[in-house]
């Protein structure tokens, strides 16, 4: 185990610690462990605030993090840091990623690709024809092993887990509250459906943290963080959705619109963000060309997995799954020695399972 997850575990219950302030401590201090026993004057000294730094210190005096890492791992809750090589690539590479991350999923089901995914949101009051255009546009990308991501509200976000279910692909649901709270608690069998096998339900959020209104659009720049692009097919001139588009326009993410009836004003989303430019869509091939990503025309969901001789070799391509990884990335989260990774790498290349993609740069074939 990384010596430092317990306590970047332990900074991410805090509630005035968020990725800005969490990299100010851990460039100051060198790590997570030596931030976290830092005194009351050091913290002072890096100008974290009177009031925080004192708030800090009396939250640290009772947090027990052990216990809390039991509690994860009796609720089968992963807690992926961004150090880990198993943290999403994709999110990684936004600037305010969260440095912790909490992860329900059933084990042992068809990996999730998380280097094919595409964002599906829009308007909790969906109607029929935002119901019919979620379920064949992400029909079509699940055809193509697309993973779609939202946020499990109701409406499009709701339409689009289903029928990336329905359709026998995976889906993420990103929550803007604690990983064991259901919200909404309507949403109950499609939670379980999506943590029983069919994805994975994530949120930056500590365990018993309430949804609150003001979280949301924190939740929403790892929605489209997680995504190569956005599709947004329904809303309002003030939906929440444009929140995720903008957000993804911010990382440099692609934007998609649905364009709907004008007499409709769920229309009103889609249409403002097609006349800003965001490519306007009636096909899954729409998406699929515009981020790179060829038409399969198979369902990757179904693909059996890529099984190694050993169980070494097993350590690597179950590192390779969440995308392309630096060969000391692949080292550190292996556990093996530089020199076995290489060995290991030079025959799963041979035999067509891993390639090197440029500059050490190692994923699973195509």
């Amino acid at each position: 185990m990384d010596a430092d997850l317990p306590y970047m575990v332990g900074f991410s219950r805090f509630p005035g610690i968020g990725p800005a302030r969490f990299k100010l401590l851990y460039d100051y201090f060198g790590s997570a462990k030596t931030a976290w026993g830092a005194s009351l004057s050091e913290l002072l000294g890096i100008k974290l605030g009177n009031t925080l730094s004192r708030q800090f210190v009396e939250f640290r005096k009772t947090a027990d993090v052990d216990g809390y890492l039991k509690t994860l791992e009796t609720l089968h809750v992963v807690p992926l840091t961004i150090r880990d090589p198993k943290y999403p690539r994709l999110l990684r590479e936004i600037p305010d990623a969260p440095f912790v991350l909490y992860v329900l999923g059933k084990k042992g089901n068809t990996p999730i690709n998380l280097e094919r995914t595409i964002a599906v949101v829009g308007t909790r009051r969906i109607t029929a024809y935002g119901k019919e255009v979620t379920q064949h546009l992400v029909r079509g990308l699940v055809k193509n092993g697309i993973t779609i991501v939202s946020g499990m509200a109701y409406g499009i976000d709701a339409a689009a887990h289903w029928s990336a279910l329905e359709a026998g692909g995976k889906t993420i649901a990103v929550l803007g509250c604690g990983i064991d709270i259901i919200a909404p608690a309507g949403n109950a069998r499609l939670y379980q459906s999506i943590a029983g096998g069919g994805g994975a339900i994530v949120t930056e959020m500590p365990l018993g943290h309430r949804p609150l209104k003001g979280l949301f659009p924190a939740r929403n720049r790892i929605i489209s963080g997680l995504s190569l692009g956005t599709l947004v097919v329904e809303g309002a001139s003030d939906s929440g959705a444009l929140i995720t588009a903008r957000n993804a326009a911010e990382q440099g993410r692609e934007v998609f619109a649905v364009p709907g009836p004008i007499t409709s004003v769920y229309s009103k989303a889609s249409a403002g963000l097609i006349k800003n430019g965001a490519t306007l869509v009636e096909s899954a091939e729409d998406i699929l060309s515009a981020v790179g990503l060829a038409h399969t025309g198979r369902t990757e969901a179904v693909k059996t997995p890529v099984r190694g001789s050993s169980e070494e070799e097993q350590k690597i391509l179950d590192l390779l799954v969440s995308g392309r990884l630096p060969i000391d990335d692949i080292v550190r989260g292996s556990g093996l020695t530089a020199g076995k990774v290489a060995a290991i790498l030079t025959v799963l290349e041979i035999r067509g399972s891993v390639r090197d993609y440029g500059e050490k740069l190692y994923g699973l074939c195509n």
